[in-house]
């Protein structure tokens, strides 16, 4: 099935594939770590490499209510999640990507947010959308739901995917895969990954999985020569072929709760997370059930990125490090400061990483040492991952004044 994504007004020029069944824009940012599902940006574009409140801000907007997701970007239309913590409701807004104005807000759910701890919301989930329909994940009164939009808010279907027991915050993302969308909700009570037509909501596949709590969002890589949906944590490294959810392979070594979505080289997976032990690992994907290298880093909420044979990553105490892909020896190492639970994104041999205070590190993707681009402040919170598409970065932030919290999305682009 081929469905074609909106296309919107570029700056830069439009590169499209496909992938996983949709045509794909560059300027486009559809889903969970963008086009790829790697954290990786389209290599044409030029964001800024320097911002602050006063300086190369394209737009600034006042979000409602609270959330940690990230952004889903198609065509002119902006989709995130947020939550009224008062009342419990849970949202989607709307903005234009050109003017920052809000398009639309519908109310998913009117009271029931399930919310954790300060570092979750009721809200921690990033959108998807297919050019059609835009697909959001909201843990509520016991149960994780799954609500299908369409472009204008109206809302097309929702399904439970299973009960929830909350553990430290929900906040995986949806996939879509062909004519799927495919959601998982990994908890103590007994969680499952749903396969869901994208059209009805009807339930296409379900694997049941074990009474642990987990977090990652379901990534699909292609893989060993094939598309896999890859899963990491409840002790296990899982691939399961996103069409019918059978089990591909599947080997003992992850730790039991996991946060960051894996990556591939093609050949290997690399798996990561911290409790209650920390790892790094490397998995062939060949289901031969070969670990290659595993050792004893803490890398736990935010993902990696892979370059060129080398993996580079941001450690949750705020350490930038590089290794070698095929071995997982360390290359080198270097404090940024703070914490961090963002992701960081790669923009061809750049890496931009922002930490929970507001700064934001751009370095060189370079193998042989650290080299620092920049170093930016804004916003006094960041936990949402940042994207970039069509040479603007954008970011979402919260300030606080006078014991006041507000959130605010920002466009951020060279004038």
């Amino acid at each position: 099935m081929m469905v074609a994504l909106l296309c919107t007004t570029v700056d830069a020029a439009e590169t499209v594939k496909v992938n996983d069944g949709f045509k794909i824009s560059s300027n486009d940012w559809p889903w969970w770590r963008g086009p790829g599902r790697n954290g990786e940006a389209s290599t044409d574009q030029s964001p800024p490499l320097t911002w602050n409140e006063n300086q190369n801000v394209v737009w600034k907007v006042a979000i409602s209510g609270r959330g940690y997701g990230s952004l889903c970007i198609l065509g002119d239309q902006i989709f995130t999640q947020t939550s009224d913590e008062a009342s419990g409701a849970q949202f989607v807004v709307c903005f234009s990507r050109e003017t920052g104005k809000e398009l639309w807000k519908k109310t998913v759910h009117a009271s029931g947010g399930m919310r954790k701890n300060q570092k979750s919301t009721a809200a921690s989930s990033t959108p998807a959308c297919d050019g059609e329909s835009i697909f959001v994940n909201f843990p509520n009164q016991g149960a994780l739901q799954t609500t299908c939009l369409d472009l204008n808010g109206n809302q097309k279907w929702q399904a439970k995917i299973s009960e929830y027991v909350e553990h430290q915050g929900y906040g995986a993302s949806p996939a879509l895969y062909q004519s799927l969308v495919i959601v998982t909700s990994d908890n103590k009570s007994g969680g499952a990954i749903v396969a869901l037509d994208r059209k009805s909501g009807n339930v296409v596949w379900t694997r049941d999985r074990p009474k642990q709590p987990n977090y990652p969002s379901p990534i699909i890589l292609h893989a060993a020569n094939r598309d896999q949906l890859i899963m990491t944590g409840c002790d296990k490294v899982s691939s399961f072929d996103p069409m019918t959810g059978s089990t591909l392979w599947e080997i003992e070594g992850a730790t039991t709760e996991c946060v960051t979505s894996t990556v591939t080289d093609g050949r290997r997976v690399f798996t990561s997370g911290g409790y209650p032990r920390n790892h790094m690992s490397a998995v062939l994907a060949d289901g031969t059930g070969k670990l290659e290298w595993e050792n004893g880093t803490r890398l736990y909420v935010p993902s990696l990125l892979i370059r060129d044979g080398y993996l580079f990553g941001v450690l949750d105490a705020g350490i930038a490090m590089c290794w070698k892909s095929d071995s997982g020896k360390e290359v080198w190492k270097q404090r940024l400061g703070g914490t961090f639970s963002a992701s960081p994104v790669l923009v061809g041999d750049k890496i931009f990483a922002t930490n929970e205070s507001g700064d934001t590190f751009v370095f060189r993707a370079d193998p042989n040492q650290y080299e620092e681009l920049a170093k930016n402040h804004l916003g006094d919170e960041v936990l949402s991952t940042p994207v970039i598409c069509n040479s603007k970065i954008y970011y979402r932030a919260s300030n606080t004044v006078d014991g006041q919290r507000t959130e605010y999305l920002y466009c951020l682009g060279s004038k």
